[in-house]
């Protein structure tokens, strides 16, 4: 009696801690998000790391996760679901440039996935480095996109 009292037991504790490791899974965000999509890149992929920028960086989940009115969405918690930029920015790449590029209003330019992300990131930045009176947080091309390799 003692054995099988021991076996449900362990049985028990051990679907305890598949359940719990579940939950834990489910309310955690990548440290590194890589910022690829399914649509031809023409720089190297940037690798976002999510940790550091609301540990070191104290930015808020608003500062870069928006409604479809650009309102930010302060009251996410880790575990939220959120929309990928793609799927509301769901052009790819950059807007068309040079001489016979059409003229895009801002709203129009932010259908473009790399146009939406770069006015997000470099404006975050930007305010960063001026804030606090620093050049660190990078603004420019190679400082976010890696080389990539021929």
């Amino acid at each position: 009696m003692k054995s099988k009292s021991l076996l449900v037991t362990a049985i028990i504790g051990i679907v305890t801690l598949f359940l719990a490791a579940g939950l834990y899974a489910g309310s955690t965000v990548q440290d590194v998000i890589k910022m690829q999509n399914d649509y031809e890149h023409t720089k190297g992929i940037v690798e976002f790391s999510h940790a550091k920028h609301v540990s070191d960086y104290k930015a808020g989940c608003g500062d870069c996760h928006h409604d479809e009115n650009n309102k930010p969405l302060t009251d996410l918690k880790v575990g939220d679901d959120v929309k990928k930029c793609i799927e509301c920015h769901n052009k790819p790449g950059e807007k068309p440039k040079g001489k016979g590029a059409p003229k895009l209003s801002k709203s129009e330019e932010l259908q473009y996935h790399a146009e939406a992300l770069h006015d997000n990131c470099k404006g975050c930045h930007k305010d960063y480095n001026k804030k606090n009176k620093t050049k660190a947080a990078p603004t420019t091309c190679t400082k976010c996109h890696p080389k990539t390799k021929k």
